[in-house]
């Protein structure tokens, strides 16, 4: 399974007034990492969009269980698998590098489709490389 770390630092605008971070902004992380690893993989988003091959969330989980605060440095382990011809999911854990406890883990699932939103299969390097 594909697997990358990601390094982010939360940065002030990513946090709310008690000083934790917003948890929409770990979703924010989670697209990060996948285009990491994507990017690992030798693909990124805008290749495979100009060639007709788009991935837009069709279903998001993410359970909280550390706060990050400001200023933490996290690391992004996301990973890979191939979930049918049509569909990718990605795993992700958040992990708080001071102390190496978790932040939050989740999951992302993309269905593959073209411009107007019809299903597509996946290209064929992108099968290879999450099979």
């Amino acid at each position: 399974m594909p697997s990358s770390s990601t390094c982010v630092r939360v940065r002030y605008a990513e946090t709310d007034q008690m000083g934790v971070v917003y948890y929409a902004n770990y979703l924010v992380w989670f697209e990060v990492a996948r285009t990491d690893l994507l990017r690992t993989l030798g693909w990124t988003y805008r290749e495979m969009e100009a060639t007709g091959v788009f991935l837009p969330v069709i279903e998001a989980h993410c359970e909280y269980r550390l706060g990050a605060r400001y200023d933490d440095d996290l690391t992004i382990r996301t990973e890979g698998r191939l979930a049918s011809r049509v569909r990718v999911e990605f795993s992700y854990e958040i992990v708080l590098q001071a102390s190496n406890q978790v932040a939050a883990v989740g999951r992302t699932v993309h269905a593959a489709t073209d411009a107007g939103g019809r299903p597509k299969r996946l290209p064929e390097r992108v099968v290879e490389a999450f099979a």
